[in-house]
């Protein structure tokens, strides 16, 4: 069956295959959040992004072939309540934000900053810093040399809207970080992987940007 996207907790992972990764998400926990393991398909090294809850059924996904980093997207306690757990099982490396880092349960092996890359065996993903939801919130890009981009947002890019601020100053910065580091540097074909939820695209989400920095949130 073709990758759709759509999953739920306690439901069957759904796997995407490119010609040069995998990309298998799962949805756990109370918050419904999605977690994404990213495979090299000629390595076979992988990497987790947002070990959020449920760890047994994370590890499960993993699965004998090992992980080699775990990707925190942002601080919020929902997506990482299986960090430890995942680390101390696998020996994973922690990445994430500095300016996130500081209230992740375990430390953070390989800070990032904008522009960043993340290898994925012979690949990589490039970090974008989208502050606002949290000071150091980051997306994951990767370029599939022979395909279109995908880009895991965390809480910053769901579909229909950006993610929750609290101030409208946190607001207007995080709207202006997705328009200029987003949808300013990609096109409509890239495939959007959320934190929790459904999968959407840029070009599904385009047309509505006015139409969110004018309602404010």
């Amino acid at each position: 069956m073709s990758y759709s996207g759509d999953t739920r907790v306690g439901g069957p992972a759904d796997l995407r295959r490119l010609p040069h990764l995998t990309i298998t998400k799962i949805t756990v926990g109370s918050m419904e959040n999605n977690a994404y393991l990213l495979r090299c398909r000629s390595t076979g090294e992988a990497v987790l992004i947002d070990a959020a809850a449920e760890p047994d059924r994370i590890l499960e996904l993993i699965g004998s072939d090992g992980l080699a980093r775990v990707i925190t997207t942002h601080r919020h306690q929902d997506h990482w309540q299986a960090l430890a757990d995942v680390v101390g099982e696998t020996g994973a490396r922690t990445v994430a934000h500095p300016e996130d880092g500081a209230e992740l349960p375990v430390s953070v092996d390989e800070p990032v900053v904008h522009g960043s890359q993340v290898p994925v065996g012979d690949h990589h993903l490039t970090v974008i810093h989208l502050r606002g939801h949290t000071p150091g919130s980051i997306a994951l890009r990767y370029d599939d040399p022979q395909g279109h981009t995908h880009l895991f947002t965390g809480d910053s890019l769901f579909p229909g809207g950006v993610g929750r601020t609290w101030s409208d100053e946190d607001f207007r910065t995080l709207l202006g970080d997705v328009e200029e580091r987003v949808f300013g540097a990609l096109p409509d074909d890239t495939w959007v992987y959320p934190g929790h939820g459904r999968d959407t695209t840029l070009g599904a989400e385009r047309p509505s940007l006015g139409s969110w920095r004018e309602r404010g949130w």
